[in-house]
């Protein structure tokens, strides 16, 4: 119990210091092909929309990882945010990103895509970088699977961290 408070703890932190670094103007390169150590993030109150699709944001960063799901175990527990978990929501578990942050998904084998949000840790498996929910992994075609290459697109990341957000 007390390495998985110091794991959340520690991502917290992490996330922290990655919005302190963000830049707020004049950005550099928005997208970054491979698993950057550090994606590079801004607010998304500066974020844009891309040209070609007035609808979808511009990612603010864009890497391969290998994803995986969770579902019914944990279904009703509680999530790093403090949220129940739903396994039919659309939302993530992700190690470093901040809670809250908004992520599009696309699976490379056939282009589907979701957004979700993360509200969750993990996954703690050697090589994964995400965890969807299982209504997530069916829509994205590899619930059967249980493992998918995607393209992560951050979207959004808080102004603020979701666990101080006060009503």
């Amino acid at each position: 119990m007390g390495a998985k408070i110091f794991v959340v703890l520690e991502s917290v932190f992490l996330g922290l210091g990655m919005l302190v670094l963000a830049p707020s103007a004049n950005p550099t390169p928005r997208v970054q092909e491979s698993n950057p150590s550090q994606p590079m993030i801004r607010p998304a109150s500066t974020s844009k929309t891309n040209s070609n699709h007035p609808s979808q944001p511009k990612p603010l960063a864009v890497w391969i990882c290998t994803t995986s799901w969770y579902g019914e175990g944990f279904d009703g527990q509680p999530t790093a945010n403090g949220e129940t978990y739903d396994m039919y929501a659309e939302t993530a578990a992700h190690p470093t990103l901040p809670l809250g942050s908004i992520v599009r998904v696309i699976n490379t084998k056939n282009h589907r895509s979701q957004v979700v949000r993360i509200n969750d840790r993990g996954p703690y498996i050697e090589g994964r970088e995400l965890d969807v929910s299982y209504e997530v992994a069916r829509r994205l075609g590899f619930d059967q699977h249980g493992l998918a290459k995607v393209r992560l697109e951050l979207l959004e990341v808080p102004t603020r961290p979701a666990s101080y957000r006060r009503n």
